[in-house]
């Protein structure tokens, strides 16, 4: 079990923080030139060169410089024409000929490799307090609009906070149906829906303010929602799936796979299959459209703790990266397609949250026991590439900005951390997510 009791109400707001505002920093790029240096016997070092031999060396040198060699090819001579202008040539045998000394350049013997490294900042570019937001694994309380509005479950009540000018707006206050256990964005970003403790999963209209659908058909907390175009997905503590079409006035589907509470969904990028993760240490799959009378297509008991972190991979069709509680802490990835597992790393600590970056092949996890710090993994080797830390609490909640540059978590020392993680989209241009509003502000 990875769940613990909620924050208290009377949480305090931490107190303001000193740095000055400034915009989002731009993901920094560095060079680095990679030089093997190996300095030969001392007895091998030639005599001062003649003039000729200084013309042969710096032709050499510049040769060198100019096209480094490669395995098993020559690189192409570089020659000082009577005008003193370079001129290129194939380089051509002279019989008999030989260098009249070694070269003397530290770099002569060996490639010269370029290699471009991305430094991901290691702290939080913006701090937002956030009271309420409790410390519960099996909640899923933030969740960032294609609009650029971030939605956010602060005990009975959801707020929208704006990602371009700051400005913070209610939502709805559900007092008889609190806490708040879940929010989830349509694909387009203007509607929303919320999960609550009884059950009840209520669909708003973002721009208008307004309630337009109730959905009834839990009994007890709905933890999980995941939408597929028109179709919403819902998982409750009562171990069922739901599958309901807004454009239809009855539930698609019932899907019962899970013999505990459900806790994570995640639709696949085309929307045709549907992962969940739940208490039973179990993952499954779901293909679109299948009924209620359709199993999974993949299920997977191989964790050994809670499985809410799922995330699909936008590079692979049918690549699925699933994240234990506690008691296991590893990160797993599965072919869904083929039913086999891909790849497993041991972060060493509770894996809350995933998300696979659409601009680059990496994931980025949210751990809890004992970390609390987020970390970015290159795939698919999953070799570790930054930590960041910062939170005070467990790290269980996090949402993607519309470009996909920035990240939010949120966690239960009631702060949401907005950091910049992945580089810029390669065929968009990137939107402004961010106003220099200051480094730190508070929701409500």
């Amino acid at each position: 079990m990875d769940g613990c009791p909620p924050a208290s109400a009377d949480a305090r707001v931490s107190p303001r923080c000193s740095f000055l505002c400034r915009f989002i920093p731009e993901i920094e790029r560095a060079s680095h030139l990679d030089v093997n240096i190996e300095l030969g016997d001392a007895q091998d070092v030639p005599g001062p060169p003649t003039p000729a031999g200084y013309s042969a060396l710096l032709t050499a040198n510049l040769n060198l410089l100019a096209s480094p060699t490669r395995e098993g090819q020559p690189c192409s001579q570089m020659h000082l024409s009577p005008r003193g202008v370079f001129r290129f040539s194939q380089p051509r045998p002279e019989a008999g000929h030989s260098p009249p000394f070694p070269p003397l350049s530290p770099v002569a013997d060996c490639p010269v490799r370029l290699r471009t490294e991305r430094k991901v900042p290691r702290t939080a570019f913006k701090i937002l307090d956030a009271p309420k937001l409790p410390d519960d694994f099996y909640m899923n309380l933030i969740d960032w609009s294609a609009q650029n509005m971030l939605a956010v479950g602060l005990g009975s009540s959801v707020f929208l906070w704006n990602a371009i000018n700051s400005n913070v707006e209610p939502l709805c206050a559900l007092e008889d149906e609190r806490p708040v256990c879940s929010v989830a964005w349509t694909q387009r970003g203007n509607y929303l829906a919320v999960g609550t403790n009884k059950g009840v999963v209520r669909i708003y209209d973002a721009a208008a303010k307004k309630l337009v659908r109730e959905l009834r058909m839990h009994r007890g907390r709905v933890g999980a929602l995941a939408w597929g175009g028109h179709t919403l997905a819902t998982g409750g503590q009562d171990r069922r799936i739901m599958l309901s079409d807004l454009r239809a006035p009855d539930p698609a589907a019932r899907l019962a796979g899970h013999k505990a509470e459900v806790c994570g969904l995640k639709w696949a990028p085309d929307d045709r299959q549907l992962a969940s993760g739940g208490n039973d240490n179990a993952v499954a799959v779901w293909a679109a459209g299948g009924g209620s009378d359709a199993g999974p297509v993949f299920r997977n008991t191989s964790h050994t703790a809670a499985v809410k972190a799922l995330a699909w991979s936008p590079h692979q069709h049918g690549l699925l990266a699933s994240g234990g509680g506690t008691s296991d802490k590893h990160i797993r990835v599965w072919n869904t397609n083929s039913g086999t597992a891909v790849n497993a790393v041991n972060t060493r600590s509770q894996v809350c949250a995933l998300a696979w970056s659409r601009n680059v092949n990496e994931l980025v996890a949210c751990y809890g026991y004992s970390t609390n710090a987020i970390e970015v993994w290159r795939y698919p080797a999953l070799t570790p590439v930054a930590m960041l830390t910062g939170h005070t609490a467990r790290v269980l909640f996090l949402a993607t900005s519309p470009d996909g540059q920035s990240i939010v978590t949120g966690a239960g020392d009631e702060t949401l951390r907005f950091w910049n993680v992945f580089p810029r989209p390669q065929a968009a241009a990137s939107l402004t997510v961010l106003s220099d509003s200051g480094l730190r502000s508070r929701i409500r």
